[in-house]
């Protein structure tokens, strides 16, 4: 029999058993009285925060981790009805209740057949052991994917190189990262880098390296390592061929005609001005000197002549022979008195000048001078070239138009100066 009243619940035992209320969760406070539970997981929003899920007990409720929920399923111990006496005589004061029981905690059960959880599998020994979906092709991966196996489940993935895009895995363009320091080829599910003309791949497989060009000696001459490449040069006197690694002869007589005095030879990387017979060259190593045959005492003069050097050569002079009626007065003067009848319409004296001009000279240039005498107070003297000036290269200094010697001349110039007392 039930009684109710006032929220509370009387229940009454049936015969000689007692059964517990039915119809709700209930709290026992004596042998005949049940108080209705409050669900407190249902009635309170957000009663657990987090990763935590309400459990609903007797008279209160408990904060659980979620993951509890994932332990293998114990059937609760089976624990014997209490027995009371029969209340058919009426209720005895003397009533004494059983023993307490032990009371085990509402955790929440799974009420299943199954001994284990999703995922696993029961062993022989009563153990739980993983199902690899993987292995036995359970997985619901499509084909592009990959299967990895997890404890209680699996999950799709994508090879590396890939990633999943829209549930299928697509190639990853890593060229568009700067994966490679210079070139990229992307390939399915990876890369390739290589390296511009004048490097080589490091062992990373990513950078690059310059290559030293000169350690294999691709220049004729001289080399310089530039990064990614290299340079040769020439030695002085030589130019870089066409093809940039040759070297050729610099012909440096075709630059200029006045790089020598006389003449320019061109030599491998240089040049080397050489002289006519009779010249040497001087320091500057350009410009042609006379060789003085006479100083050297390199001619063939005898004792009796005198050696007369010119510009590349020399001559040997014969002893001066002075005709009659002129008398030799020095080595190079002849000299005809004024008392000898003879010298009356001749030069007073003859003066015999020995002069070596070189080629090239600028002009006008004095070339010898000649002075009046005082020995004829108030004469009138008159200066003329009298004979060997058939080029007319040669011109007293009244005379201001000048031409040039073009080339090596030996001649007989012979000049006079008249006297008009």
């Amino acid at each position: 029999m039930h009684l109710e009243g006032r929220g509370l619940r009387f229940c009454s035992p049936s015969r000689s058993v007692i059964h517990t209320c039915s119809g709700c969760k209930n709290v026992l406070i004596s042998a005949r009285l049940c108080i209705p539970d409050v669900d407190e997981c249902r009635t309170m929003p957000d009663a657990c925060r987090g990763d935590m899920r309400c459990v609903n007990q007797n008279g209160g409720y408990l904060c659980l981790p979620r993951n509890l929920y994932n332990q293998p399923y114990r059937p609760d111990p089976i624990v014997p009805e209490p027995v009371y006496p029969d209340p058919s005589g009426g209720f005895s004061d003397s009533f004494v209740p059983s023993p307490p029981r032990s009371v085990e905690p509402s955790y929440p059960r799974v009420i299943s057949t199954a001994q284990c959880i999703l995922g696993y599998t029961l062993a022989e020994d009563g153990t739980c052991n993983d199902i690899d979906e993987c292995e036995t092709n359970s997985h619901h991966c499509n084909p592009t994917q990959v299967c990895i196996n997890t404890a209680g489940g699996y999950t799709c993935s994508c090879t590396e190189g890939y990633w999943l895009l829209g549930g299928q895995c697509q190639d990853i363009d890593e060229c568009r990262y700067g994966y490679c320091q210079q070139l990229c080829a992307n390939v399915p599910g990876s890369y390739s880098c290589s390296c511009n003309p004048g490097f080589i791949l490091n062992p990373d497989s990513r950078t690059c390296q310059d290559v030293d060009e000169c350690a294999d000696e691709p220049c004729s001459h001289g080399c310089l390592n530039t990064y990614g490449s290299y340079m040769c040069n020439c030695d002085e006197g030589f130019e870089l061929a066409s093809d940039g690694t040759t070297c050729i002869d610099l012909d440096e007589c075709s630059f200029s005609e006045f790089l020598c005095q006389y003449r320019c030879i061109n030599i491998p990387g240089s040049y080397s001005c050489i002289c006519p017979p009779g010249y040497y060259i001087y320091e500057d190593g350009r410009s042609c000197e006379d060789v003085n045959e006479c100083d050297t005492g390199n001619n063939t003069c005898t004792t009796a002549q005198v050696c007369f050097n010119f510009q590349g050569s020399y001559t040997c002079l014969n002893p001066l022979q002075c005709n009659p009626p002129y008398v030799e007065v020095s080595d190079n003067q002849c000299m005809c008195s004024a008392e000898n009848p003879a010298c009356r319409d001749k030069p007073f004296t003859i003066l015999y000048r020995h002069m070596d001009m070189s080629s090239g000279r600028s002009v006008p240039a004095d070339i010898f001078q000649m002075q009046a005498t005082t020995r004829y107070p108030g004469a009138f003297y008159i200066f003329q070239i009298k004979s060997g000036n058939d080029g007319r290269e040669f011109y007293m200094r009244v005379q201001w138009d000048n031409i040039p010697l073009k080339s090596p001349t030996a001649g007989l110039l012979g000049s006079q100066m008249f006297t008009d007392c």
